[in-house]
């Protein structure tokens, strides 16, 4: 079986984001002051071939916590989808 994996991984709440702190400050400047708090991280998807979902969910967390997100900074969610 093929799974599609979208995961997001976003800075800390507690973590200082400059790109989101840069952006929230240009709203102001296109006139779009109701915009605030802005936070920027990344957006990854991946193929899976795995036997099951549960088996594919363990393969993108190990990718996830040995690669993909730095855990001392940043958080992951992702969700898991079967394709044809």
């Amino acid at each position: 079986m093929k799974f599609k994996a979208n995961i997001d991984i976003m800075p800390h709440e507690a973590l200082l984001d400059p790109q989101g702190k840069a952006v929230t400050q240009s709203m102001g400047n296109l006139g779009l002051n109701e915009i605030s708090n802005v936070r920027i991280g990344k957006h990854i998807t991946l193929f899976v071939d795995a036997d099951n979902e549960e088996l594919a969910s363990s393969k993108v967390k190990d990718a996830c916590t040995k690669l993909l997100c730095n855990q001392i900074m940043e958080n992951f969610t992702f969700e898991l989808q079967e394709v044809s």
